[in-house]
């Protein structure tokens, strides 16, 4: 039948993932890095999705699609969520009470994938990371990604230039400060140097720092 439906255009999704996270019958889903629409009868066209794109790229359009299924919805919304919850139920008592509760404020985290402009940008402590640093400090969640919006990265595996994208952030936003946390490895100094060349480009004088930790996962 022909009927309304959402519509993700994929140039223009930056991967944010704040439509997926804003569908209440989990017809998006994030798919290497772009949203998806999973299945035209989980979604009822009702564009509740819509306002959270900050990229505009979700639209309603008329086309043939399968009708909106409710007992489709329910029986993968709870699938969704026995898959979510099931790896906590194989930790012990003791583990699972241990776990600290994650600091993790913006998504997605990825220099690449994430925004420009974003409302977790205003005003924000901005901590840029290399991917490995998080796995070498053990306390990295309470004493660095606590009260910061995360960006991480690693020039190596990336294999890009991060200067444009993190002087357009630092730029377009309200920073209020940045932190950069970097492994010691000589790759790791990329990621320092793109931070400091976007900040000087940025034309903005914002209070900065760089942490270097070492294999054993010390602060030098």
């Amino acid at each position: 039948m022909i009927r309304k439906i959402v519509h993700i255009d994929e140039e223009k999704c930056t991967g944010c993932g704040l439509c997926a996270e804003a569908c209440h019958e989990g017809a998006i889903a994030m798919v290497d890095g772009k949203a998806r629409l999973m299945r035209d009868d989980y979604c009822d066209g009702l564009g509740d999705c819509l306002p959270a794109c900050p990229a505009d790229a979700i639209s309603i359009v008329e086309r043939e699609a399968a009708d909106y299924d409710e007992d489709a919805v329910a029986a993968h919304l709870a699938k969704r969520e026995n898959i979510e919850t099931a790896p906590n139920a194989t930790l012990s008592p003791a583990l699972a009470e241990a776990q600290a509760p994650s600091e993790l404020r913006n998504w997605p985290v990825q220099i690449k994938l994430a925004p420009t402009s974003a409302a977790y940008f205003n005003d924000a402590n901005l901590l840029i990371a290399a991917d490995c640093t998080a796995f070498s400090y053990a306390n990295f969640h309470r004493d660095f990604i606590r009260n910061r919006t995360v960006l991480v990265g690693c020039p190596k595996l990336d294999g890009v230039n991060y200067t444009d994208k993190l002087t357009e952030i630092i730029r377009t936003n309200d920073i209020a400060s940045i932190t950069v946390c970097r492994m010691e490895v000589p790759c790791c100094g990329g990621l320092e140097y793109f931070a400091r060349q976007a900040l000087e480009a940025s034309g903005k004088y914002i209070p900065w720092q760089v942490i270097t930790f070492s294999l054993q996962g010390e602060i030098l």
